[in-house]
């Protein structure tokens, strides 16, 4: 018989504002730690040098976290033009550089290849598996690795400001999967004069912002206080993306043992991804079929 975990049945989301120098597990078990949780996860890894918005999905939210890791996200970085590393990154080793540096009309013509169906090869130093193994390890153990290209969707990719002749301002909008250090590397590529990151931050994630989010100070201020259930957002800010049906009572019975359930839907297609709730409560996340929704994540409160 497994060991009950220990802690709060608490659900919802807390929007981190993440600092540099922390992984983003770091982050998931200090909130859990701050707010007495018994389950949390987050919706999307950041660098540890990264900062900006870490979601933290806290008890029957972490069933909604697929939703915002599909969600389109926003980056705003910094590429430090004329050096490339063997991470992408300021944490690297410089393996090449260069003298030439590009106009602001040259960066600017060049960001055009990188906007829509784009495919990216990930940077060798990440969490893609080769093999059953993490990239980053086989790289540490200085073997040459090779990661096939992925497809991404850039819905843009803009230039903010030009800071010095070194360095660039970009801001991002991408769907799942991407690469900030795959975008400045091989914008360097492009342009003939090398690239990588130095700075980055995550602005916003699908619903959440970072300017809303909380430092890692105010939460260790409100730990174990209850005063940060106050910054709890509910679950189904995670699903704004999916139509919403009503099921009753009864309905509602059958969708929480896993069964179809009849609801009542508008303007929702045979076929198409909904969520359903009863007394303004989220119930499940289904399919629509024929007047039913067929449940595939059930959520359970306690009573």
């Amino acid at each position: 018989m497994g060991r009950k975990r220990k802690g709060r049945d608490i659900s919802g989301w807390l929007v981190v504002d993440k600092p540099a120098g922390i992984t983003s597990t770091s982050v998931v078990n200090k909130v859990r730690w701050a707010m007495d949780a018994k389950k949390a996860g987050h919706a999307g890894t950041l660098d540890p040098d990264a900062t900006g918005v870490l979601a933290v999905a806290l008890g029957e939210a972490t069933k909604t976290v697929p939703y915002i890791t599909d969600a389109l996200k926003c980056y705003e970085f910094t590429v430090r033009l004329g050096q490339a590393t063997n991470t992408d990154d300021a944490e690297g080793e410089v393996i090449a550089s260069s003298d030439m540096r590009p106009t602001d009309e040259a960066i600017k013509e060049a960001l055009g290849q990188f906007v829509g169906d784009v495919m990216q090869v990930p940077p060798k130093f990440s969490a893609v598996k080769i093999d059953g193994q993490r990239a980053y390890k086989l790289a540490r153990d200085g073997e040459d690795v090779e990661i096939a290209a992925r497809p991404l969707w850039v819905e843009s990719l803009v230039m903010l400001e030009r800071e010095d002749e070194d360095h660039v301002v970009l801001e991002m909008t991408c769907g799942k999967g991407g690469y900030v250090r795959s975008i400045a590397r091989d914008l360097g590529q492009a342009l003939g004069c090398f690239g990588h990151v130095r700075e980055l931050r995550r602005v916003w994630s699908g619903p959440f912002v970072a300017a809303e989010g909380l430092t890692l100070e105010k939460i260790d201020a409100m730990a174990k206080t209850g005063e940060l259930d106050a910054y709890l957002q509910p679950l189904e800010v995670a699903l704004r993306d999916l139509p919403e049906v009503k099921c009753t009572a009864e309905g509602a019975v059958r969708l929480r043992n896993g069964n179809p359930g009849m609801v009542v839907a508008y303007d929702v297609d045979y076929g198409e991804d909904a969520w359903a709730s009863v007394d303004g409560k989220p119930v499940a996340v289904g399919v629509f079929k024929a007047g039913e929704l067929h449940p595939n994540r059930v959520f359970v409160f306690p009573e």
